[in-house]
């Protein structure tokens, strides 16, 4: 009798251990922020953007596009951000400014650092480094090595939600294939200030 007890004793113990064991293998959540907001690993963001066009000669207008990315943060303050870029529509009045019918496209990735500045306002800077593309003005080389910098205002209108106000200058090395032949059609390098408005989601 004292056997079979002892024996439901002991077999009663691991059936007892085994939920607090299931509960340590799920990931603690993360520690609010200083505003008492829940920390997200991840945000997503989609900009109406603006790029002005240095790299053509005799540009009158920049070009309209969108910015799209994540940024991946490693804590409140540090993260990385990889973002994409298109521009297409001619930001003039419709009278004759841009030759050809060029569009521009670019693929970045760098650090980005953040601060709380007031209430539900954030600020952050980035650096940036990738590649971008110039095309429909015959400009060379196809794809030039790019990178830049730049930063801006966050405003948290909730706990997964913000609005974003930025700009970039971003600089790459392109050359018309019609300058001179002597210089070998040598590129040269051209910075074209970017502004962007658009939204962030966390996650």
């Amino acid at each position: 009798m004292k056997s079979k007890f002892l024996f439901s004793i002991l077999a009663a113990i691991p059936v007892a251990l085994i939920p607090l064991a299931a509960v340590g293998q799920i990931a603690p959540e993360r520690p609010p922020d200083e505003r008492g907001a829940p920390t997200f690993k991840y945000d997503a963001y989609a900009l109406g953007s603006y790029t002005s066009l240095n790299q053509v000669n005799q540009s009158r207008y920049g070009l309209i596009g969108g910015k799209a990315g994540v940024t991946r943060d490693f804590g409140r303050y540090v993260g990385i951000t990889g973002m994409g870029t298109y521009y297409k529509v001619s930001a003039g009045s419709g009278k004759p400014g841009n030759p050809g019918d060029p569009s521009v496209w670019a693929a970045l990735v760098g650090p980005e650092f953040r601060v709380t500045l007031y209430g539900n306002f954030d600020g952050f800077a980035h650096g940036l480094l990738g590649v971008e593309h110039t095309g429909g003005e015959g400009i060379t080389p196809n794809i030039s090595f790019a990178g830049g910098f730049g930063g801006g205002v966050l405003y948290n209108m909730s706990q997964r939600w913000a609005l974003r106000a930025s700009g970039d200058r971003i600089g790459a090395s392109f050359s018309v294939t019609n300058n001179t032949p002597l210089l070998a059609y040598s590129p040269h390098l051209h910075w074209d200030a970017q502004g962007e408005f658009g939204v962030v989601f966390r996650f």
